[in-house]
């Protein structure tokens, strides 16, 4: 630890809530780490994030003593702590906004104006950050920030229950599943799990009903990680819950469309190389550019290898046909 580092706030009421014993030491030390990473990558800021971080370490404690019990359906909180404006403002510093890019705002003027129509969207999209969420918002800030607000994201079992992740989660509008990758761990809550991926899916299918819905999917069920020559890929979509998405569209009562949806923000806050069970990950922050891109509205019928018998290698080639639609806007990033 830096030496000037060791009399900030921030060490000070961490160590505090170690010796209290609020704050688990695995926590303390990821944070810790968080903390010098996010220092050194907003160098020249000096310390404006000391507030924000000395927020976290309190949200952070309060969730390993009393954790937030999510909802399958949860709608952002904003009073009397607004937890979608904190999630953004610790974000914001490590944005090279000048290097930066949105593109396809062409087709998001057009899916706006078929929101206002009481129409649905579904972002079929590529996922690389815990913060992709803020990722969206801060790049949607000076075009279409409503888009951003009331954005629901399908979300994983992790980041509603991991200490860290919890406080950024709080302020997003989310349908929380257990994704495919942990639903047996463990073994004896998965019928639990099922059961609650049953009801959040009753509830995305009453939500399109409603219209107006915009609803960010990762049909990959996971963040993006980097080849075996260190290249950071799209991983694969699941044909099964694309398929399942599309069932339910077909059932909304409200037209509902399917976009591709490209993020590039690995570099921000990399995932570990290797996908841990357990919870506690390090986050190792740096400063990067980030870049966004809408495409153009998904024909979910007619596509290469849709006029195949075998219902499995339909949608086998649909999966890899959205899987490519996002891969070609994500490589068109810097």
């Amino acid at each position: 630890m830096e030496k000037n580092s060791k009399h900030k706030p921030f060490f000070t009421k961490t160590e505090q809530y170690l010796k209290e014993g609020s704050i688990p030491p695995k926590y303390g030390d990821i944070l810790e780490k968080f903390y010098l990473g996010y220092q050194q990558a907003i160098s020249s800021q000096k310390d404006s994030h000391e507030k924000l971080f000395l927020d976290l370490l309190d949200l952070i404690k309060q969730q390993c003593l009393e954790p937030f019990v999510f909802q399958p359906y949860h709608k952002h909180l904003r009073k009397p702590f607004d937890y979608y404006q904190f999630g953004i403002d610790l974000m914001t510093p490590l944005v090279d906004m000048p290097n930066s890019s949105v593109h396809g705002l062409d087709h998001l003027k057009n899916i706006v104006a078929s929101l206002e129509k009481g129409e649905n969207a579904i972002f079929l999209a590529n996922h690389q950050v815990e913060a992709d969420p803020q990722v969206i918002s801060i790049l949607l800030e000076n075009s279409y920030p409503k888009v951003a607000e009331e954005m629901i994201f399908v979300a994983g079992e992790r980041v509603i229950t991991d200490p860290l992740a919890v406080p950024f989660s709080m302020g997003r509008n989310l349908l929380c599943i257990f994704s495919k990758r942990y639903i047996d761990h463990p073994p004896e809550q998965k019928m639990k799990k099922q059961l609650h991926n049953k009801r959040t899916m009753e509830l995305m299918s009453e939500l399109l009903s409603e219209g107006g819905k915009t609803i960010y999917v990762a049909p990959s069920g996971g963040r993006d990680r980097p080849n075996t020559a260190g290249v950071v890929e799209i991983a694969p979509f699941d044909p099964q819950s694309i398929e399942m998405l599309y069932l339910m569209a077909g059932r909304a009562g409200h037209p509902t469309h399917f976009y591709p949806l490209a993020l590039k923000s690995y570099e921000l806050l990399p995932p570990p190389e290797i996908i841990q069970v357990e919870l506690g990950e390090a986050r190792i922050a740096k400063r990067a550019d980030i870049h966004l891109a809408f495409g153009s509205r998904i024909d979910m019928e007619n596509f290469p290898g849709s006029d195949s018998t075998d219902k499995h290698k339909r949608r086998s080639a649909r999966a890899e046909h959205i899987w490519n639609l996002v891969r070609q806007d994500y490589l068109k990033f810097p």
